[in-house]
């Protein structure tokens, strides 16, 4: 993947070194970071946050391996989550531990009581085929990655959690059958709709928002202290995921969609129906009995990950709506061409 075009000062400079040998970013490069703005949708933030969180991932082309773990890029990405998480934890405090055997209700609660709009409702029965394509854009830089940042904390768990953390990350990944990849079946989805599948082919044109529900799920993933939050973040990920990839597939059938292009969508209302079983139930219980400390951090995952879909989808239809391009730099039209590829006029055209 190459680097992306920056969105401000500090992934300007950052995008610039990385272009060369590791060597310490300039002199107070974090203070560059906007602090009058709303971190959760801050472009240059947001970008930054990803560049270096990428490098724990697949990197970039011609990106010297070594920034990985340079000191002062770390320093640079511990001030940028810093603010983040901070946003974060004001949009949605950090509750009180409850008992742990509480903590799959308290989940449950906690989806029913979101009442986002409902992205998966629009592309069900009014979505046209360019908004589509650009709403499987949008969740591509998740997809193409689909279930790592989760595996971060395999080794971090312990007992029954660690045992269903694994058991939802083999089905993710196949069963260790490369056709079955979840990621794999994304990719054929994107093909089916004459997009690029090339991993993180449409970083540049995604905003902060969409950016934003990515790096959240680094963050609670890459550190130990947070382990709580990410397992609440995948629990009510599974846990809303089956009824609406049923309606994602039943609109793209609407729209032309064969067996292969929905493939993606109808494998995950099977297989989210049982995983998010096991998320509420063995992994977080489980976690939550062995670390009951831990049962606020959950929680805590779980509704910053609601709020961040939420904003998402109200940012997405919102564009539509008013007849724009959810993406950035393509137009003001919805149905503009994307990433300078023209808009199709049937599927796999």
């Amino acid at each position: 993947m190459r680097l992306p075009v920056a969105r401000g000062p500090v992934s300007d400079t950052l995008i610039a070194i990385l272009a060369g040998p590791p060597r310490d970013l300039p002199a107070g490069t974090w203070r560059e970071l906007s602090t009058g703005a709303d971190a959760c949708t801050d472009e240059d933030l947001q970008l930054s946050l990803h560049i270096c969180y990428e490098l724990h991932y697949r990197g970039f082309d011609g990106v010297d391996e070594r920034w990985e773990w340079q000191p002062s890029l770390l320093s640079l990405r511990q001030a940028a989550e810093e603010r983040f998480e901070e946003a974060l934890r004001a949009l949605v405090p950090v509750p009180q531990p409850p008992p742990p055997h509480e903590v799959p209700h308290a989940l449950t609660a906690l989806v029913d009581a979101d009442d986002s709009p409902s992205l998966s409702k629009f592309l069900t029965s009014r979505a046209t085929l360019e908004q589509f394509r650009e709403f499987v854009i949008h969740r591509s830089i998740y997809h193409h990655r689909e279930a790592d940042p989760h595996t971060w904390a395999i080794p971090r768990l312990a007992g029954p959690a660690k045992a269903a953390l694994v058991e939802i990350q083999s089905d993710e990944y196949g069963g260790g059958h490369l056709d079955r990849m979840h990621a794999e079946l994304f990719r054929a989805t994107m093909r089916k709709l004459d997009l690029d599948d090339g991993y993180g082919a449409y970083l540049d044109v995604v905003p902060a928002v969409t950016l934003a529900t990515n790096n959240l799920m680094s963050l609670f993933g890459l550190h130990r202290r947070l382990r709580g939050a990410i397992l609440g973040q995948l629990a009510v990920f599974e846990m809303t995921s089956s009824l609406p990839n049923r309606r994602y597939g039943n609109g793209l059938r609407r729209l032309g969609g064969d067996a292969t292009a929905t493939r993606f969508y109808d494998e995950h209302v099977e297989a989210d129906a049982v995983h998010e079983q096991i998320a509420a139930h063995d992994l977080c219980g489980g976690f939550c009995a062995r670390e009951p400390q831990q049962g606020g951090l959950v929680l805590f995952g779980a509704a910053s990950a609601l709020a961040l879909d939420g904003r998402f989808a109200g940012y997405v239809l919102d564009r539509w709506l008013a007849g724009q391009s959810s993406l950035r730099g393509t137009g003001s039209e919805a149905g503009a061409p994307l990433n300078g590829r023209a808009p199709v006029g049937a599927l796999g055209a």
